[in-house]
């Protein structure tokens, strides 16, 4: 019997340990103290432990107090998830309003590109909102510079027109990428899509309009008087020559170039075919020289055009030994040898204007885009004279045109905003 009270005696003295070391918790982030009492031999340990805790009133009081603590940990546990709810709902919602459009090689691009449209990271209402106020400011503008095309056919009316068309193409594409990307998957958008018949529609008639505008001009300008203009580095704004090259053992390209873009001008033009991404390529990039790359061979130029002005240039090269030589602005600044010798140009592949190839007819670069005018440029399957180079810089009426390609707008498709504008050469120099 003895043993059996004994046992029971130090079961409660251990609860009643339990309880005490409980209560006596610092919730706010306080540290515990324990303490140990001494209890005498003969004195009933229940006892003991009540007569050492607090008095009953008090402990009372601190269960309630630790209770209601408990109950407001609970309920701020319970604001913070919806709290957390509510945010990572919102950060979903803009996430895929915001994803970046692949490029059109089929590569996702990130940042490069130069958002014309302003905080991509807006909601959708004040993004279609801001769009439709920027395409009536368009409009606007429109008018104007129809009324002042019938009272004045200027230059400065084609010029404007053109650069209006350039900007309107490239609202487009994010206008239209943008809502797209709205309502994909997300119910609840009908505002957004009531909007986007409107900015459809403003879009269809600015464009209606404009080509009405350009009928005039086109059908009095020579199809050889243009130049592009590329105003921004982006990785969607390009032309594309509508047929390929044949298989060439010399070459000569030759063009007129105006650019002050920094760091390189990017990338006139790039020739790829099926395994060879880098064919035929002029650039710029970075802080490098120009260079000139046939079959990812390469052969650096001496060329300095990131001036701000117009200058000509030309690259003749033969298969045999790889011999190349650079012309600009009619004189000759430099030649080598040992350039992907006996490597004949080959056939069937993709040639653009203003952007580098990764794949065939795709896979641009932001970093890589030509910035700036691109103007006259010819391709002949042989190594041109001293003496044909300088009459094309100088306008000569003995200057040839390119036998392989030879500039006429009806031979090149635009793409991404970039713009033609009315061009002469030598008569609209710097």
């Amino acid at each position: 019997m003895q043993a059996i009270k004994k046992a029971i005696s130090w079961k409660l003295f251990i609860l009643s340990y339990l309880f005490v070391e409980g209560s006596c918790q610092d919730f706010g982030g306080g540290q515990t103290q324990f303490i140990c009492t001494s209890v005498p031999k003969d004195m009933d340990i229940c006892a003991a432990t009540l007569q050492n805790s607090m008095p009953g009133e008090d402990l009372k009081t601190t269960v309630m107090q630790l209770r209601e603590t408990v109950l407001q940990q609970k309920e701020t546990i319970m604001n913070q998830k919806e709290t957390i709810r509510e945010l990572t709902s919102k950060l979903t919602r803009c996430e895929g309003q915001s994803a970046p459009e692949p490029g059109p090689g089929g590569r996702r691009k990130e940042t490069g590109t130069k958002n014309t449209m302003g905080d991509v990271s807006r909601g959708p209402s004040d993004t279609l909102a801001q769009l439709s106020q920027t395409l009536q400011s368009l409009k606007q503008r429109l008018e104007n510079l129809e009324q002042f095309s019938r009272n004045n056919n200027s230059v400065q009316a084609n010029s404007l027109k053109d650069l209006l068309q350039s900007k309107i193409d490239d609202l487009e594409k994010q206008v239209l990428s943008r809502v797209n990307s709205i309502e994909d998957g997300k119910p609840g958008m009908r505002n957004e899509t009531e909007q986007r018949g409107r900015v459809e529609s403003t879009l269809t008639s600015l464009h209606q309009r404009i080509t009405d505008l350009e009928k005039g001009q086109k059908e009095n300008r020579p199809l050889d008087k243009f130049q592009l203009t590329f105003p921004l580095r982006t990785n969607y704004m390009y032309a594309k020559v509508k047929k390929s090259l044949p298989e060439m053992y010399a070459f000569t390209v030759c063009m007129w170039l105006k650019s002050n873009a920094s760091p390189g001008v990017g990338t006139p033009f790039s020739y790829a075919v099926p395994g060879q991404a880098n064919e035929l390529v002029l650039i710029e990039w970075g802080n490098n020289p120009m260079e000139i790359l046939i079959n990812d061979k390469v052969a650096k130029l001496p060329f300095i055009i990131n001036d701000g002005k117009w200058h000509h240039i030309c690259v003749t090269w033969t298969t045999r030994d790889g011999v190349w030589e650079a012309f600009q602005d009619g004189v000759m600044r430099g030649s080598g040898e040992n350039l992907a010798p006996y490597h004949p140009i080959k056939p069937q592949g993709v040639l653009i204007l203003g952007q580098e190839q990764d794949t065939l007819g795709g896979g641009f670069d932001a970093t890589q885009a030509f910035v700036g005018d691109l103007a006259n440029f010819h391709i002949w399957d042989r190594k041109l004279s001293i003496g044909e180079i300088y009459n094309l810089a100088t306008c000569s009426s003995k200057a040839q045109i390119g036998n392989v390609f030879s500039w006429l707008e009806s031979s090149i498709d635009i793409y991404g905003g970039a713009s033609k504008w009315t061009f002469e050469a030598c008569r609209q120099l710097n």
